[in-house]
C-alpha cells in the first residue's frame, strides 16, 4: 500500500475506518481447516476477545486462551458462555504458558509483537508429539511480490468492507481494539529463521498483507 500517492491512502483510511472489518478473523475458518480431528486442548495465544477461541471450541476438548492485556482477556470471559471449554488468562507469550503441553496451538497476527525466533521455539517446546502449530502473521513489504499482493488486495479490501458491512457505516469490533504494532521482519526473513526451528514448515504469503505458516511435530 505504500505504493499508493498519500491522498489515496487517506481517502483509503477513512473509507475502512468508516466501514471496518476484521481481517484476521477472515482466517479463522481457514485455521479451522488445517487442524486435525478430533482435538484435544488448544492453545490460542494473543487471543484478544476470544473469537477464535470460542470458535475452537466447538471441535476441541478444552481451549485455553491467553493475552497481554488483562483488559480484553476480561472482556473475553464476559464474551464466551459459561458452559464452554474455554478458559483465558492475562499472561505472557514467552514465559507464561507453564508447563504443560497442547495439541493445537494457533497465534493471529500477534508474533511479530514478539522475538520471533524465540517465540518459535517456545511454541515449539510446548506442542505435544504429533501437535499442530498455526500462525497467522504480519510481514513488512519489501519485494515486488509483497508489494503486488499488497495492491492487489486494495480492491478485494474495498469489498469485503462494503459486503460485511452491508454497505452502512459501522463501529470498529471489539476484536479490532487490541493494539498493533508494523512488522520488522520481510517474508524472506521469516522464512529463514522458521525453517530454522520448525523442519518441514509450510509458509504461504496471503491477501490482505497476511501470511501463514503451519507446522507439525513429529
Amino acid at each position: 500500500m505504500s505504493l499508493l500517492p498519500h491522498r489515496a491512502l487517506r481517502a483509503l483510511d477513512r473509507f475502512h475506518a468508516a466501514r471496518p472489518w476484521d481481517h484476521n478473523a477472515h482466517f479463522h475458518r481457514w485455521i479451522l481447516r488445517q487442524l486435525p480431528e478430533p482435538l484435544g486442548s488448544v492453545l490460542d495465544v494473543g487471543c484478544g476477545s476470544g473469537d477464535l477461541a470460542r470458535l475452537l471450541a466447538g471441535r476441541a476438548e478444552w481451549v485455553h486462551g491467553i493475552d497481554a492485556d488483562p483488559d480484553i482477556t476480561a472482556r473475553a470471559r464476559r464474551l464466551t458462555p459459561a458452559a464452554a471449554p474455554v478458559t483465558y488468562a492475562a499472561a505472557d507469550a514467552l514465559t507464561g504458558l507453564g508447563d504443560r503441553s497442547y495439541d493445537v496451538i494457533t497465534c493471529v497476527a500477534v508474533v511479530h509483537h514478539l522475538p520471533f525466533t524465540r517465540a518459535l521455539e517456545t511454541f515449539r517446546d510446548r506442542l505435544a508429539p504429533g501437535g499442530t502449530l498455526v500462525i497467522v502473521g504480519v510481514a513488512r513489504e519489501r519485494t515486488p511480490v509483497d508489494h503486488l499482493l499488497g495492491i492487489a488486495s486494495i480492491p478485494l479490501n474495498i469489498v469485503m468492507a462494503l459486503l460485511k458491512n452491508r454497505g452502512r457505516t459501522a463501529p470498529r469490533p471489539v476484536s479490532m481494539t487490541a493494539r498493533t504494532r508494523p512488522a520488522d521482519l520481510t517474508f524472506t526473513e521469516i522464512a529463514r529463521e522458521a525453517r530454522a526451528v520448525l523442519p518441514g514448515v509450510r509458509l504461504r504469503r496471503r491477501l490482505f498483507w497476511r501470511y501463514t505458516l503451519v507446522w507439525r511435530r513429529r
